[in-house]
């Protein structure tokens, strides 16, 4: 069966200065992505992990989109070879787009802003708003204590056990994307709103 996932939304951190192994394993993303032919939906920056996946696409002749609100949208910030920018209002336009535009979304490692967006999607994927698949690429174990949370939110019983499910998560890049192309939605992920 083919897959559906043809833009995948990458959120990940544009702080310079990280351990090589953070580099690579996003460029190796890229690549990947540029292989299967898949489109690179981001935040449109040229540092960091943000810069290291673009880059891997854009070398590997794909397709990147970025999308920036108005208030980030500085030379020294935004990728100056992308296949598309977008330049919005604000933060929430920027992510609703990103959204929109995406068919799945992947984590990388990274800060307050990859945090927020992440479960700001895990919540809409919660209560129903979209049913794409969101995946953590897990590397050096980045995401370890935040897994270890949402297993600690599972035993107090502060999420469902189908609400666990909607994350996916590989320490490697293209077992992720192969995760992220075969999930299935949750069958009870409306139990949690209909309290059946």
């Amino acid at each position: 069966m083919k897959s559906h996932v043809k833009a995948i939304c990458v959120y990940c951190g544009s702080a310079d200065g990280l351990r090589k192994e953070y580099y690579e394993c996003a460029y190796k993303l890229g690549q990947i992505l540029a292989l299967e032919n898949i489109t690179l939906v981001y935040g449109a920056g040229k540092t960091g992990l943000m810069g290291a996946v673009a880059n891997g696409v854009l070398e590997g002749n794909g397709t990147v989109i970025g999308v920036v609100p108005e208030l980030l949208n500085e030379p020294q910030l935004i990728h100056a070879n992308l296949s598309k920018l977008e330049v919005l209002p604000n933060m929430h336009l920027r992510k609703a787009r990103m959204s929109e535009l995406a068919d799945a979304f992947i984590a990388l490692p990274g800060g307050f802003g990859t945090f927020d967006e992440l479960f700001e999607t895990l919540t809409w994927a919660q209560i129903g708003i979209h049913e794409k698949p969101i995946g953590l690429l897990n590397i050096n174990h980045y995401f370890d204590p935040l897994l270890q949370m949402v297993e600690h939110a599972l035993n107090e019983k502060f999420i469902y056990a189908d609400h666990k499910i909607l994350l996916q998560h590989d320490p490697d890049p293209l077992s992720l994307l192969n995760k992220i192309k075969s999930f299935q939605q949750p069958e009870g992920l409306r139990s949690w709103i209909s309290r059946e």
